[in-house]
């Protein structure tokens, strides 16, 4: 969860056409906040369809027989599982290279020191508001903020590396240059932005919440000028955002700017969309899927082995394949690096391979054929 010791050498060819890069990891639901945009609909007790101990130390193995992608362990808050760095350390021992996603409230100084040695290098927390009053709002729950960023500090104090992941919405839109600030003033490693998907309980906010594409294109705009500004800084990264890939190439064109591709790691300059191609995300029943906020069913864990689903899944197989996209996304000469978020075209239109809803970009054929 980048350019870290974290995320280098992996052991993988990356160069490798479809290489598997990353594996989002939902260990459980169980959570102890209530977040407005949650993807796992998060819940306070224990779901008897959690993948077991044994079961998970299966799916690693099968993993390492083709391929030794990064591990995020996710949730729901992983830290709720009482076997996590069991899975951690299985995982270290296999040669990968793990990180976990957490909210931070859970991390005081023994927690802390447990993940140091684990081996995890670096670990997410997620922060949606420059205060505790937006942040908490979004959480709901009352002093989480700052709680996280207690957890922050205790990491910091055992010299792990910490992410901020800020899903950015019309209730935080205003603060984050703020929250950029925030996290340069406290030495954080990494700040990832990430773009509403109406999945989970996101669905439920989507006409309060979601930007309108215009705001879309302005942040992703101001994102790419503070990559460049904050270089050798911070790393900056745009997830579930593909047009960032698009107006980067693009402004990188116009201005003569040399994109040197890094392929390592999950701060990689690789494509924009990357489900099924580079990502894998398993829930905690073990149903595959080719992100976390698309609710398609590729695979089953508990019923088939790992590899056999990433190379033969006819929705990983669609999804590699650009020529089937539709719409705009179809005609667009960007669609090889941005290709459009995939589970937002599910979510507008119930097909994976439909054009891209929030973007206000208008690719060159359209406009030649418009013009006619």
């Amino acid at each position: 969860m980048q350019s870290s010791n974290l995320m280098h050498g992996s052991g993988m060819h990356m160069s490798e056409k479809n290489g598997l890069r990353l594996v989002f990891w939902e260990l459980t639901a169980r959570c102890n906040l209530k977040c407005i945009h949650c993807r796992a609909e998060a819940q306070s007790e224990r779901q008897g369809d959690e993948l077991s101990t044994e079961k998970c130390f299966n799916v690693i193995d099968e993993l390492s027989k083709f391929s030794r992608p990064i591990l995020i362990l996710t949730g729901g808050e992983p830290l709720y599982r009482d076997d996590i760095f069991d899975i951690v350390g299985y995982a270290v021992q296999k040669g990968f290279r793990v990180a976990l996603a957490t909210n931070g409230t859970l991390v005081d100084e023994k927690i802390a020191k447990r993940i140091k040695e684990s081996g995890i290098k670096r670990v997410s927390v997620s922060l949606d508001g420059a205060n505790s009053e937006t942040h908490d709002t979004f959480r709901m729950i009352s002093g989480s903020f700052e709680s996280a960023f207690k957890g922050i500090k205790n990491l910091q104090n055992e010299d792990i590396e910490v992410q901020i992941n800020t899903t950015i919405t019309r209730h935080n839109e205003d603060e984050v240059e703020d929250i950029l600030k925030l996290a340069l003033s406290n030495n954080i490693k990494a700040l990832h932005i990430f773009m509403l998907v109406p999945v989970g309980c996101g669905v439920q906010i989507v006409d309060s919440q979601m930007l309108d594409k215009q705001k879309y294109e302005d942040i992703l705009s101001w994102f790419y000028d503070k990559t460049m500004e904050l270089r050798g800084i911070i790393e900056l990264k745009a997830t579930c955002a593909p047009h960032f890939f698009r107006i980067m190439h693009k402004r990188a064109k116009d201005e003569g700017i040399t994109i040197s591709p890094e392929t390592h790691g999950m701060a990689a300059v690789t494509r924009g969309c990357l489900a099924g191609s580079g990502v894998m995300f398993i829930s905690r029943k073990g149903v595959v899927q080719p992100c976390g906020y698309l609710p398609v069913q590729a695979g089953d864990v508990t019923k088939q082995n790992v590899g056999d689903i990433w190379n033969n899944s006819e929705i990983f197989l669609n999804l590699r394949d650009t020529g089937l996209l539709k719409g705009k996304c179809g005609i667009c000469e960007y669609k090889k690096v941005c290709e459009g978020c995939r589970a937002r075209a599910y979510y507008e239109s119930g097909d994976y391979m439909e054009e891209e809803p929030y973007c206000v970009y208008e690719p060159i054929v359209k406009k030649r054929l418009s013009d006619k």
